[in-house]
């Protein structure tokens, strides 16, 4: 009789309407005019996520335009995206909302926001998007499980003996709806992950990462708002594995924030929560000296101006009231003189410039913009097409993965990539 399956429409199903699944799905859509795409949403309103990033802005993407530099931001992940970024990255990703009227800018730090400043712009042009390319969407429904069945991708299709689906799908409410295929995009929605292993897969423990230090100490007591513009920070407890990281850094009410913090915890999101996220940090101030440049600067200073109140006379590019409370914290009075100053009192205060030492107590999160390390393993995971290397026609994509990135849009870059792969390999017909 022939195979009628050309002549019918591939069904497919995205569970998870953030970046990830909904790009997947339009992508799905637009390149595959005969997949009929239903995305399944268990909250009100998809991309609840776009809308708050960035503080309402969405970070997009990152201006970061060569795949074997852009990998370098993902503590997890990187390997098994170098080739997915040279298929789709930050440029395919400029290039796609551009082409949806959706016009984004470069920062000075290399993030890219839409130029209206609104996170609103990149909902409303994903929003339409998925409207012209015929996306489905069922918000407020939550899935119970996936069962997968045979396929009916392979062989003859009989008017009188069909084949059966490839997958049924559960809903809370206990319907079942089923397809072909379906892409697996929860981001870290532990529901997501309970789906991935009963089918068969490894899910890597998810732990938080890109959050800030709790460090209660005196020496960073009624700083709060002040900022260093180019501070290192180490683990000293987390050996030779884990990469240092110097960036820019905030004081806090709580401790300590900025890049350099955020950067840290993400390479060091492990380290840190199988410590329970108390364990020493070294900080150095002024990373652009070593001891000794720094000891013979402080000696010079104490020589011509013998006079001068240390206090008073910060010879080092920190912001002064963050000089003041390193100085008090070695001893040195608020009225001594740089002559009056001991060889230990010296030795005291440059061991505190580059070398300091804080106590971690805690976590703080970063915003809103909660992003996890952990999620279904990438050996199993085929990464150029984002299929399952276990279960034929399950596809992954987004924060479910064991990727994460660094804060900056890389979160979201990975998002929009495997979304994208996904999105064009399960609308094939083979």
């Amino acid at each position: 009789m022939g195979n009628l399956f050309a002549l019918q429409s591939l069904r497919i199903i995205v569970i998870g309407g953030g970046a990830a699944g909904f790009f997947g799905a339009v992508t799905c859509a637009s390149a595959h005019p005969h997949a009929q795409v239903t995305l399944l949403e268990g909250g009100r309103q998809p991309l609840s996520k776009v809308r708050i990033s960035g503080g309402g802005r969405c970070n997009v993407t990152h201006a970061c335009f060569e795949p074997a530099l852009l990998v370098q931001n993902y503590p997890r992940g990187s390997k098994a995206l170098r080739g997915a970024f040279t298929r789709f990255h930050a440029k395919d990703t400029v290039a796609w909302f551009e082409s949806q009227g959706v016009k984004l800018k470069t920062e000075s730090d290399g993030r890219m926001f839409p130029v209206t400043d609104n996170s609103e712009t990149i909902v409303n042009g994903l929003m339409n998007a998925a409207e012209d390319a015929g996306v489905r969407f069922r918000m407020g429904t939550a899935v119970k499980s996936i069962e997968p069945q045979h396929s009916r991708l392979s062989g003859e299709i009989e008017d009188s003996n069909p084949t059966p689906w490839a997958f049924e799908v559960e809903l809370k409410t206990g319907e079942i709806l089923r397809c072909d295929r379906i892409l697996l995009a929860t981001g870290s929605n532990p529901q997501g992950y309970a789906i991935a292993q009963a089918l068969g897969h490894t899910v890597v423990s998810p732990v938080p990462s890109l959050f800030t230090f709790n460090i209660p100490d005196p020496r960073l007591r009624d700083l709060a708002g002040i900022s260093v513009n180019n501070a290192h920070l180490r683990l000293p407890e987390a050996g030779k594995t884990l990469k240092e990281q110097t960036g820019p850094l905030l004081i806090t009410h709580w401790g300590l924030s900025g890049p350099a913090v955020l950067k840290l915890s993400a390479w060091g999101a492990r380290f840190l929560h199988e410590h329970h996220y108390q364990t020493p940090l070294l900080v150095n101030w002024l990373p652009q000296y070593n001891e000794e440049s720094l000891r013979q600067m402080l000696l010079a200073v104490k020589s011509q101006l013998p006079r001068r109140q240390v206090t008073t006379s910060c010879p080092v590019p920190i912001p002064k009231r963050l000089w003041e409370s390193l100085v008090a914290s070695v001893g040195i009075g608020a009225e001594e003189r740089w002559a009056e100053v001991s060889k230990k009192a010296l030795n005291q205060l440059i061991q505190e410039l580059i070398q300091g030492q804080y106590s971690i107590k805690g976590k703080g999160i970063f915003k809103e913009e909660f992003v996890t390390c952990g999620g279904v393993s990438l050996k199993e995971v085929d990464f150029k097409t984002m299929e399952s290397r276990l279960v034929p026609g399950l596809y992954f994509a987004g924060e479910i993965l064991d990727i994460d990135g660094v804060t900056g849009g890389f979160n979201f870059q990975s998002a929009w990539t495997t979304g994208w792969l996904a999105g064009q390999a399960m609308g094939n017909r083979v």
